[in-house]
């Protein structure tokens, strides 16, 4: 873009750009990924760097559990591995194909299949060894006991 035009308000709330900036932009990224020689297409560069999926997940509390939810419909569970420590949790797993389709013959294809993973920073420290984990009907649950930081132990001295 020229640096001496001024953008128009809607390029500005937008961050759009004007054809000729796109046909620019496109260019210029065409000629860099030419420059790196991979000899590939763009599908193939595409595939190859979404190796694993991310999963979505919905992370809540209630008072005394943190709980975790996503879904895994299609994966067994000893496909599953979760990790659980103080402030983190990992969900890995993999979905596998059992169909024998060729590409072209598909008009959508959406689902995925492979590894996936999702590594979730907890909002509050937990219990690692207090952990439930149930699916059902694809769902995966997963609750883990909250460190209850005002649990006391009163301890009796004893004279030896």
């Amino acid at each position: 873009m020229d640096k001496n035009k001024k953008r128009s308000f809607w390029e500005r709330l937008t961050g759009g750009m004007h054809i000729e900036e796109v046909e620019h932009e496109e260019q210029r990224r065409g000629s860099a990924a030419t420059a790196k020689g991979s000899g590939k297409d763009k599908k193939d560069w595409i595939e190859e760097e979404n190796e694993e999926a991310e999963l979505a997940v919905d992370v809540y509390q209630t008072g005394t559990e943190i709980i975790i939810e996503t879904m895994v419909a299609g994966v067994k569970p000893e496909d599953l591995e979760l990790s659980i420590a103080r402030d983190m949790a990992t969900i890995s797993g993999v979905r596998e194909e059992h169909r024998n389709i060729d590409e072209e013959d598909y008009f959508i294809q959406e689902l995925y299949w492979g590894k996936f993973s999702r590594v979730i920073s907890l909002p509050q420290e937990v219990e690692p060894e207090e952990v439930e984990a149930t699916e059902r009907h694809g769902l995966l649950t997963i609750k883990i006991k909250k460190v209850d930081k005002e649990k006391k132990n009163n301890v009796r001295v004893k004279s030896i």
